[in-house]
């Protein structure tokens, strides 16, 4: 992977943004968020405690494959840890995916809460189409604003 490809490309810089915005909002020890672009790149809440998970590029493989496939939420067991995944998109990009992982959890506790994991995922959607929305404003914004010169006066 080149580290300029996520620096300069749209995806990677919302996938950076909504980030920034999601993840300053976890509580410390609450669940393991992270997310990661179709390149595999990945961007965790908690990198040690993501680190410590030893989740594979296989286990990633698969459930991406699973996601693209339509399966969605998509809810597996890694160790005794619950897993929670879904697809990323606004109306504009697609981000990747949104990951969850609820540590010490059962799948049937997973599964008895699936409908609070889905508004968290929810929420993690609406936060990305906002800040695409914002970043789309402040481009035409930037635009316009450069596209008459200091001085220069239109006439209607």
């Amino acid at each position: 992977m080149d580290m300029f490809d996520t620096m300069f490309s749209q995806s990677g810089h919302l996938n950076e943004q909504i980030a920034r915005h999601v993840f300053e909002i976890i509580p410390e020890g609450g669940p393991v968020l992270a997310i990661i672009d179709r390149e595999g790149n990945c961007w965790p809440s908690d990198s040690e405690r993501f680190t410590s998970l030893h989740i594979d590029e296989t286990f990633l493989n698969d459930l991406r494959s699973k996601i693209d496939d339509g399966d969605e939420p998509i809810v597996t067991q890694l160790g005794e840890h619950s897993v929670v995944a879904v697809q990323l998109c606004t109306e504009r990009t697609n981000c990747g995916y949104v990951l969850m992982v609820l540590c010490d959890q059962s799948p049937e506790s997973t599964m008895k809460n699936v409908d609070l994991i889905e508004m968290v995922f929810g929420q993690v959607s609406l936060t990305a189409k906002l800040i695409e929305k914002n970043n789309l404003l402040y481009e035409l914004q930037m635009k316009n604003s450069t596209s008459y010169a200091p001085g220069e006066v239109t006439l209607n």
